[in-house]
């Protein structure tokens, strides 16, 4: 088995409170000056993903499939001339941002502990099945409730602070003049990173996250000092489906 990354800092419950009712979404980007284009991507196929393995924080790098993926995404992205990647230190989405990057001409990747995938507990490392064979009546409870059913994984409290907080910092990063910003990171991140758009804290129902599927949030600034408008333009978006739905 892999070793489990382990994050420089975690939110702690004053500031998973505080954070609650902020929403990601046109409210939240008031204070920019120019329009922002986010692109979110999972990370491209990793060893776990191929062995059907619940991989919460246990590091698994990308498979070859994983990094024929994150090339193809990088070849779509291209178009949009992105000026700024972000990622989560995580191997497999540290390396998917590196092939992206290449690709896309961009020389530096900035790391985000917040972008890390969630802790997935008991369940970490172990497939469906086992886990199902091992733990039935907490099987039973995850289709009910997702991961906050599982003992010692994150709570969706947690993690919805943590999208909030890396919604925080895209927004640094956008006033600092990036305009089209490439995020990399997990799968269950990733849901929150859209919830958190809605301020929906609940796990369920789930979006569909496919390995580096793209996401699009779009930011306009209607009026300085204003509400900006704000969209998602895709969600799940595979870049070989159809070059039709680029924009």
């Amino acid at each position: 088995m892999y070793p489990r990354f382990e994050p420089n800092y975690i939110p702690d419950a004053h500031l998973i409170k505080e954070l609650e009712d902020i929403r990601a979404d046109g409210a939240f980007f008031t204070s920019l000056d120019n329009d922002l284009e986010v692109f979110i991507l999972r990370h491209g196929q990793s060893e776990g993903n191929a062995r059907n393995t619940f991989q919460g924080r246990y590091d698994f790098p990308l498979s070859v499939q994983g990094e024929k993926e994150a090339r193809q995404a990088g070849e779509w992205l291209r178009q949009f001339k992105p000026d700024y990647i972000l990622a989560s230190p995580m191997l497999r989405a540290k390396k998917s941002a590196e092939i992206v990057a290449s690709a896309i001409n961009i020389d530096h990747i900035e790391l985000d502990d917040n972008l890390i995938e969630v802790d997935t507990g008991i369940f970490s490392g172990l497939n469906p099945e086992i886990a199902a064979q091992r733990h039935p009546k907490i099987w039973d409870d995850f289709y009910k409730r997702s991961w906050d059913a599982i003992p010692e994984a994150e709570s969706s409290q947690s993690i919805y602070a943590r999208a909030i907080m890396a919604w925080q910092h895209i927004r640094e990063i956008a006033a600092r003049g990036a305009s089209r910003i490439v995020c990399i990171t997990h799968g269950g991140l990733l849901q929150w990173l859209i919830r958190s758009t809605l301020g929906v804290h609940d796990w369920l129902p789930l979006l569909p996250i496919s390995n580096c599927c793209i996401s699009k949030y779009e930011i306009e600034i209607i009026k300085r000092n204003s509400i900006a408008f704000a969209q998602w333009t895709l969600i799940n978006f595979h870049p070989l489906e159809s070059s039709d739905r680029a924009r």
